[in-house]
């Protein structure tokens, strides 16, 4: 949220806060949910880089192309496992994960 935005909301009485803030969320529930977005988004980017389309990502998994929107979503019935699989199938190499794991941590 841009400063301005801010500034206006305070002033008509709103708090503002984080999601971990407004959810009770302990730290490592917070850094959970951040890596879990980190991946999602990774996966969205990586397959539209590779010109894949969430169907043909599907064949490739023996998934539904439903799922693979949930899982670019972070659908919370998306398992982790499954995230990182995927990534695995689009060509994404341990450190390529780490990498992703490593920005959520700074995000967190």
């Amino acid at each position: 949220m841009d400063k301005a935005k801010k500034t206006r909301l305070e002033k008509q009485g709103w708090r503002i806060g984080s999601a971990e803030e407004f959810l009770g969320l302990s730290a490592a529930e917070a850094a959970l949910i951040e890596l879990k977005l980190a991946l999602s988004d990774s996966l969205r980017r990586r397959r539209l880089a590779s010109g894949m389309t969430q169907g043909e990502l599907a064949k490739r998994l023996r998934s539904s192309q439903s799922r693979i929107a949930k899982m670019e979503a972070s659908d919370p019935s998306v398992t982790m496992d499954l995230l990182v699989r995927a990534h695995l199938a689009l060509g994404a190499t341990p450190r390529d994960l780490a990498k992703t794991i490593e920005k959520a941590s700074r995000a967190a």
